[in-house]
């Protein structure tokens, strides 16, 4: 929206910023104020940026006051105050903005989501609207009425309590999810403060599209939401075991190599699964 540049930063196998390149590209572009962006719960493998190392780079570097950082938690940001190991993101820390999606964990029945900024922010956006008799603060100059209708619904059924319940359920279910999927031999992968799960690819393309597998490259993953439970996890492990074989029946199977995108600890192919043996 405002034609400014846009520089992409190195990630670590995990999926999370790579602060060492972050700072290189920050002494790049020191005569420039930064806008950065830190997900909370990437597409793909489901990081979580280290919010305080990165406010520390940008100090390091000379940027104290001249950047602005913006915490996409679409996914992430309603489960992470349920997490007691997680960082926190608050507005006591220099950061100008946090976005939610409610239709993601929520499970709101339409895309909606919500943006918490500093009301600073708010005024520059705002503008009086003289034939509603009302404020407008957003870009479009109109919004779904219905959205925060739902979203207001959700938060109040499940309240405080039921909501640490569903974070505490996706969690201990992703934790199954990967064991469940190492014990059949398929390489699998989980960040410390995710439900995310990623795996290798599945070679079968209708498999792929019956269970409705996100993926990318060689790699594809599972979000576990609430409404994801241990028999339907069980199920889908137990079918990709049967339809790995199947898959591979004419060429001999060989565990594939997804080392460069999980990491080697957590390839079980025939190289790396060896080096984590005799390690």
């Amino acid at each position: 929206m405002h034609r400014v540049e846009c520089v992409k930063i190195d990630t670590l196998v995990s999926g999370e910023m790579n602060c060492a390149d972050f700072k290189s590209k920050l002494l790049i572009n020191a005569g420039r104020p930064a806008i950065v962006n830190v997900n909370i719960g990437t597409t793909v493998k489901g990081a979580i940026d280290d919010l305080d190392n990165i406010i520390r780079t940008l100090e390091k570097c000379g940027f104290r006051d001249r950047f602005y950082i913006h915490c996409d938690g679409a996914v992430a940001g309603l489960m992470m105050p349920f997490i007691k190991q997680a960082p926190k993101v608050t507005f006591d820390k220099p950061i100008g903005s946090v976005s939610i999606s409610g239709h993601k964990f929520m499970g709101c029945p339409v895309p909606s989501g919500v943006v918490i900024t500093r009301l600073e922010h708010v005024k520059v956006l705002s503008s009086d609207i003289e034939y509603i008799s009302s404020r407008d603060a957003t870009i479009m100059g109109s919004r779904n009425g219905h959205s925060p209708l739902f979203l207001w619904y959700t938060l109040n059924k499940k309240g405080y309590k039921g909501i640490q319940k569903e974070v505490e359920k996706c969690m201990r279910n992703a934790h199954h999810l990967t064991s469940r999927l190492r014990e059949k031999g398929v390489s699998a992968f989980l960040n410390e403060l995710s439900s995310t799960v990623v795996f290798e690819r599945p070679r079968d393309e209708s498999f792929v599209h019956k269970w409705q597998l996100a993926c990318e490259g060689s790699i594809a993953h599972v979000v576990v939401m609430p409404n994801l439970g241990v028999e339907k996890l069980d199920g889908f492990v137990e079918e990709l075991a049967v339809g790995r074989r199947m898959w591979h029946e004419d060429e001999g199977f060989s565990v594939p190599c997804v080392a460069k995108d999980i990491g080697e600890e957590n390839c079980l192919c025939d190289v790396h699964d060896k080096n984590s043996r005799a390690a």
